[in-house]
């Protein structure tokens, strides 16, 4: 097995050319070993019948024999009683000469000696047949002295010597005959058992070889198992630590971004809020003094201030943006229970906030934690979940707070967290994994809607507090703006450098008032700060992206 990258690499679909050999090799002598085995099976019968045709031939010859020695032994047996039982032999050697004779010709038909052999037989065996009739005539018509001097003539034995010896001769050549082709068929089973044993050692050879090629397989394949093993282990644990280098990555870049985020709403409402409180302080007080001299430059500062309130109403949306000051002034519960209100207020969702034990004793990190999971799971209802009642449960159950969001919506799919475009969900559980927390995401009870389930502990490892994620406690009560700016006096009314000079000297006044103000508002505690500035802490404006803001 070879593991390649390189796009012009074809796999191998057939097996190498010497396994094919082999396999043809090991085919071939498992054919020529049943062929083989065949042909032995054949011989051996064809043996077994020559061996049984032999016995027949030596059984009929025998019983030839026997039947001309039986018809002149009763044919004696005759002469001597004149009773015609004895003449029973020689009638049924009469009968059945020739049927065993022809039998006899059809089993050595095969043998040429033997046929001729045969013949002389057959003819002696006639000959002797016809003698015996010609004796019974002659004692039938003579008597038994004719029969005596026939017999001291010495023929009827040597007659039935020269039966017995060709019986004798054609049993011998049979036998000779069978000893012949035994030898050759033990020859040629000598051949089969060395050609087969010869068959059984290639064979045994190629199976050998076989068993060497399976096991070098088997040994790659071990081998490759293992290589692929540890290279699927050397990828996981490079996968797991690039997964929790991207986890770190992306943790960092969330705490990086609400630092961020509080710097910039930091520095929005400490400048730019003093700022633009004091130039509306100087508007207000500029106006005040144009009203009677020059009420049209009154009317412009009075669009002018109006714009400006308008400009310190975005700019308060873009710190609510940036870092929800109800979050820094009245608690998690304060903040997530207005947020909750301005959504069900702006998107037409019954919205329901039910806020459990001491939740505002969450740290910073953990309150804007889950705030903005709270948040970014309003915003997934609001887009795609099509709900009509939403549930947001928070509460501190021991030692972590949990956050349930759930509503009645059509569902979100199972596989949504391993989307790599759902970044709303990713972000959502990297900020609760920031915090040693764990966020899930299921359907809802019964299977309808969706349930976004989040635990943050109470203390989070290596958490300091009053960390920079935190920021600082924007507090807004410096923001609100005079309705009637400091009286100028009688001499308002006059145009001139007068005017000018007072203005200046209004500025200088303003800008220290505010600063001292500010520094005051900082000094407070957050809660104490709030309840001063609570007229101006709720905007319901939405932002432009079309999220409910405060």
């Amino acid at each position: 097995m070879y593991f390649t990258t390189d796009p012009k690499f074809r796999p191998v679909r057939s097996l190498p050319l010497y396994q094919t050999l082999l396999c043809v090799i090991c085919v071939l002598i498992l054919v020529l070993n049943g062929v083989s085995l065949v042909r032995n099976l054949d011989e051996l019968k064809a043996a077994n019948t020559r061996q049984a045709q032999a016995d027949r031939v030596s059984a009929k010859l025998q019983y030839l024999n026997l039947l001309v020695t039986d018809a002149e032994s009763g044919l004696r047996g005759y002469y001597l009683s004149g009773s015609e039982t004895y003449l029973g032999p020689l009638r049924t050697a009469e009968r059945e000469l020739d049927g065993q004779f022809n039998s006899l010709k059809t089993m050595l038909a095969d043998n040429p000696s033997q046929l001729k052999n045969l013949a002389q037989l057959q003819n002696l065996v006639i000959r002797r047949i016809h003698l015996m009739n010609q004796g019974l005539d002659v004692y039938e018509h003579g008597g038994l002295s004719d029969i005596v001097a026939i017999a001291q003539t010495q023929e009827d034995k040597t007659h039935m010597d020269e039966i017995r010896l060709q019986v004798v001769i054609m049993t011998g050549e049979q036998n000779e005959t069978l000893v012949a082709r035994s030898a050759a068929f033990y020859d040629k089973y000598r051949l089969a058992a060395l050609r087969g044993l010869g068959i059984n050692l290639a064979a045994l050879v190629v199976l050998v070889l076989f068993y060497n090629l399976i096991r070098r397989g088997f040994r790659a394949r071990l081998n490759a198992e293992r290589a692929l093993q540890q290279t699927n282990d050397h990828l996981e644990s490079l996968v797991a630590a690039r997964t929790e280098q991207l986890s770190v990555l992306s943790r960092h870049l969330i705490r990086v971004a609400e630092e961020e985020k509080a710097r910039l709403a930091r520095e929005l409402h400490d400048e730019m809020g003093a700022n633009l409180t004091a130039i509306g302080m100087h508007l207000a007080a500029v106006g005040d003094g144009l009203k009677v001299s020059h009420p049209d430059h009154a009317e412009t500062l009075g669009r002018a201030r109006a714009t400006l309130i308008d400009t310190i109403e975005l700019k308060r949306r873009i710190v609510e943006d940036l870092r929800p000051s109800l979050l820094d002034n009245l608690g998690l519960g304060a903040a997530l229970q207005s947020y909750c209100e301005d959504f069900g207020r702006t998107t037409g969702v019954d919205c329901e906030a039910l806020i459990e034990g001491d939740v505002d004793s969450a740290g910073p990190t953990q309150s804007i934690a889950l705030f903005r999971i709270a948040q970014e799971s309003l915003n997934n209802v609001a887009k795609y979940a099509q709900a009509r009642h939403v549930v947001v449960h928070l509460a501190r159950e021991g030692e972590a707070f949990t956050l349930e969001v759930c509503d009645d919506g059509i569902g979100i799919p199972p596989d949504a967290m391993r989307r790599p475009k759902s970044h709303g969900l990713l972000g959502m559980r990297e900020r609760a994994l920031l915090l040693g927390g764990t966020l899930r995401v299921d359907r809802g009870v019964n299977g309808i809607g969706t349930t976004v389930h989040a635990c943050v502990p109470v203390v989070v490892p290596g958490d300091e507090a009053g960390g920079a994620a935190s920021g600082s406690a924007l507090d807004v009560s410096a923001m609100a703006l005079p309705e009637v700016a400091e009286p100028l006096g009688d001499g308002a009314a006059q145009a001139g450098p007068k005017l000018a000079h007072r203005s200046d000297a209004a500025h200088v006044d303003l800008h220290e008032q505010v600063r001292d103000h500010l520094r005051a508002a900082q000094a407070l505690p957050p809660l104490a700060a709030a309840r001063e500035s609570a007229p101006l802490m709720r905007a319901t404006h939405p932002s432009a992206d079309g999220r409910t803001r405060f």
